[in-house]
């Protein structure tokens, strides 16, 4: 059996208590090695096996010959949710014509963890869009920036710069920027869970030149809907609370 979990973003309390039951009860766990040193304490007695970035083929391959050919349990983990840029869809797919059984174990997503903490920017409709370029090329990332704008949706970004692809957070608001005000209430988290953790909640212009956007972070977009109040992010839902709520 292979078991594809979604370990949540960083916390072992933000697991889910399926997916830490079935990483106590498999033999093997295997994953990004930054992934599964933030559960690795809570399992002594498994076998790691971990690799890097962009080896996300070879983690299924080995997931696979572990289940079959040494007849383990196995637990291949993502942080998140495992199928939300995780590694749900890639282990079905290598693992096609495998008779193999896989089940996947949800987690709690980066934007629903990131939402939490800067309020609750997520009550009306939402997209969540990669800045990813590795495998989606730039053009049709932009043009569903636009039409995330063109639906006045709420946008959750993932992946939003690297070392290796600096500018293309500033480069997506540049494209917001066309459609949306530049006081359009935006928030981002770094280190969802983990150490040093923290968030902040600004205007859309301001966070394109934010200095702290990596691939630590993940930014929400307000929709022309969402204000702040108290220190929150908030989307309004449509309840007629009175206009005078909002600022």
């Amino acid at each position: 059996m292979i078991y594809v979990v979604g370990t949540g973003s960083g916390k072992i309390d933000g697991m889910t208590s399926e997916a830490f039951e079935i990483l106590k009860s498999c033999d093997v766990i295997v994953g990004y090695k930054k992934y599964v040193d933030l559960v690795k304490d809570y399992f002594p007695d498994k076998v790691f096996i971990t690799n890097g970035m962009r080896q996300e083929l070879e983690r299924c391959e080995q997931a696979l010959k572990f289940a079959k050919e040494h007849n383990k349990t196995v637990a291949l983990i993502s942080s998140g949710d495992s199928g939300v840029y995780g590694m749900a869809g890639l282990m079905l797919e290598v693992a096609k014509d495998s008779n193999q059984e896989i089940k996947i174990i949800p987690g709690v997503t980066a934007a629903n963890s990131a939402a939490s903490i800067l309020g609750a920017p997520l009550m009306n409709d939402y997209v969540v869009i990669s800045l990813s370029d590795l495998m989606t090329d730039w053009e049709i990332i932009d043009k569903r920036l636009k039409a995330a704008c063109e639906g006045d949706f709420v946008i959750c970004i993932y992946n939003p710069a690297s070392n290796h692809r600096p500018l293309n957070f500033k480069k997506a608001c540049e494209t917001l920027l066309k459609y949306k005000s530049p006081k359009t209430n935006c928030g981002y988290v770094r280190n969802i869970g983990r150490d040093g953790e923290e968030f902040e909640i600004m205007t859309l212009e301001k966070i394109k030149d934010c200095e702290k956007i990596d691939m630590l972070c993940t930014v929400i977009i307000g929709n022309s809907q969402s204000y702040v109040y108290d220190g929150k992010m908030i989307t309004a839902r449509g309840y007629d609370l009175g206009k005078n709520i909002q600022s």
